[in-house]
Order: C-alpha cells, then structure tokens, then sequence
C-alpha cells in the first residue's frame, strides 16, 4: 500500500459527517489527535455534547469509514465528550461553573412546556451531563411536584442558597419558598428581582446546562431574562394548532428581538396515543410545528405525543425518563436532549473558552 500521510487522513476525515451535529469533524472543531505511524492510524475526536453511547457509535463509524478508504491500514479512532461553554447576549458573561443556560418558553400556557423542560433536563442527566433546573414559572411553580423534591434550601450566609435535588438534578425553585398552594401575588418588579436571585444567588456548582422553565408568553420574566441573565440558548414549545402556533411566532420574534439565539422548536402534543390500543390521532393538527420550524428558520427538534402516561409520571414526581426509560415516549424526549445539545454545540463558544489544539503526528 501507499505510505500513509496525514494529509490523507485528514482529508478523508473531513469527508465524514457526525450524525447529530450534521457536520464533519474538523469544521465542528471536534478532532483532537491525528497519529500516523507507517500502517497504523490513530485518530481522536472530542465531542462538543454529552453521551457516552453517541460518542462510541461515531468511534465505530468512522472507525469503518477510515477502514473502508485505507485498505492495508490498522485504524484506531477514540471519541469522549466534553461540553463547552457557548456564547451569551453581547454584555453579558456566563454564569460562574454554568456552561450553558437553556430557556424552554412557550408563547401560550397548556402546550406542556414544564413536562418538556424537565424531561429534557433528566435525558441531558441520562446522557452524563451534569445539569440544573431553575423553576422560573414564578406564579405556577411546577418542577419541585414533578422532580419529587420538597424542603426550603439552605443558606449558610442568608443571601445565598444551596439547591435541592432530584432524580439527579440540581433544583431551585421559588415553590420551595411558599406552601404549594399559596398564591404568588407580587408586582412585576418584584417578579424581575426574585428570579434574578433564584439565577444569580444559588450555589449551582459546576453545571454543563442549567434549564430554565420559563413562564408562558413574552411578559416581565422573559425582559428580565434577555437583558439581564446569560442565556447560551432557548427552545421553543409549542402545539401544532393554529392558535399556539400564533404565539410560538410572538416567542421566537422576542428573543430575536433580545439577541437570545433559539435552538430549535419543540412540537409537543403531536399525536394522542390511546392508552388502551396504542392509535395515534392528530388531535390539535399536523404539521404545524414542522411549517412553523420552515418559516423562520429554526430547527425543528422535537415532536412529542400526548400521552396520558407522561402526565401521570410528571404528577406523581417520577418523569417519563426516569419512571420508563424504556419507553417509546422516553426514547423521543432522549432524542430531543441529543437534537437540543448538537443545536448548542454547533453555536460559537464563549470567548474564555478555547478547543484544544490539534495534535498532528507524522512518524
């Protein structure tokens, strides 16, 4: 055979693309290592998103790939992960050990946004990533019911609190400040001040995401938030009907209007699926999701069904990735993390952040 040369390895590498983030690995900045030794080729990529699985299939791939090209050639391809940190609203610095803040908003209330924020944070957690939830529904907080999590957070210094956990995620939440069935009657000032405090004054520690549960519409939490907390990314949760879509439009023309980049859209109650026989029927219409995703231009992440099982599991503090890993239903909102945290790998970085140099090695 030909003397191998790493120019030829590393041409044939960028003719190879990741399934996820849909790009080849050098224009991803994913390739770490090229070591070229007479026959033998060992190559080196670090993904920009969490999953030990994903990271081993893209080894057997390119694995295969490489192998298929380089007949004669031993080809050795090694994958791991590490989540970085990506760029916020211009002003504004990444909070200290959050990699990434998502926003999951919706521009109506009943889409499901708070079921899909959640079982997007423990499908991020199921991948390996170490992950936050900040209820920031103020007036109808819901995660510390779904998360199963009760008990007031500590303060060692009375300004700032240690979150609580559940399933494996970190979780703050004003619920835990007020009984369960208190109302929340504040002004939207003092509204814009507590959710400043639940970002800022909770000890999160090192996080790769911290998911937000975002009120419904485009009101004072959703300014506060533009302006004043570093958002890496939002999702956008919406029905297919026509009247959600209306308002999932007025959601993604705020954050473009606040500079806030929109990952993707999410289509949540796509197809009720009887629980007895398992048919699936459009009930709010078809296709909505997928034409609104065209107009302006976002991915399309996710499309959920509307499943009594996962209204069950979120009531009783079990969500559908923990309660049914298994599941079909489980399986789309894994999906769903996979599809959300390849939309944030492929944004720019946070300027403190830097890839590793290439290592090239001709022997």
């Amino acid at each position: 055979m030909a003397i191998l040369s790493k120019d030829t390895v590393r041409t044939l590498i960028k003719e190879w693309i990741e399934p996820l983030q849909n790009r080849d690995p050098i224009s991803a900045r994913q390739l770490k290592r090229i070591h070229v030794e007479g026959n033998h080729v060992k190559v080196s990529l670090t993904l920009g998103l969490p999953g030990d699985d994903h990271a081993a299939r893209c080894a057997d791939q390119l694995r295969t790939f490489l192998g298929e090209r380089l007949p004669g050639a031993r080809v050795n391809v090694t994958v791991d992960w590490r989540v970085r940190t990506h760029a916020v609203q211009d002003g504004l610095q990444p909070l200290p050990g959050v990699r990434n803040l998502i926003a999951v908003a919706s521009g109506k209330g009943g889409v499901g946004k708070s079921t899909t924020a959640v079982n997007l944070a423990l499908a991020l957690r199921a991948d390996g990533a170490r992950v936050g939830m900040l209820d920031a529904d103020l007036y109808g907080p819901s995660q510390p019911r779904m998360l199963g999590v009760s008990g007031r957070p500590h303060s060692a210094d009375g300004e700032h609190m240690e979150p609580l956990e559940g399933h494996g995620v970190k979780v703050m939440s004003v619920g835990f400040m007020v009984e369960e069935e208190a109302p929340v009657i504040w002004r939207g000032s003092m509204v814009s001040r507590a959710l400043e405090k639940l970002v800022l004054n909770t000890r999160w520690g090192e996080l790769d995401y911290l998911i937000l549960d975002l009120p419904p519409g485009t009101g004072d939490i959703q300014l506060t938030l533009a302006q004043r907390i570093p958002v890496s990314g939002a999702l956008i949760v919406t029905t297919p009907q026509d009247i959600a879509l209306l308002d999932a439009r007025k959601g993604l023309r705020m954050f473009a209007k606040t500079g806030v980049p929109v990952l993707g859209l999410v289509e949540n109650m796509s197809m009720h699926v009887c629980s007895r026989c398992g048919h699936a029927e459009a009930l709010f219409g078809d296709g909505g999701g997928e034409r609104l995703a065209a107009e302006q231009e976002v991915p399309l992440l996710g499309r959920l069904p509307l499943d009594l099982a996962i209204r069950e599991c979120a009531d009783g503090g079990t969500p559908t990735v923990v309660a049914a890993p298994d599941s079909p239903a489980a399986g789309l909102y894994r999906t769903l993390a996979r599809h959300t945290a390849a939309a944030l790998a492929s944004r720019p970085l946070d300027r403190g952040e830097r890839f590793p140099p290439i290592a090239v090695h001709n022997a």
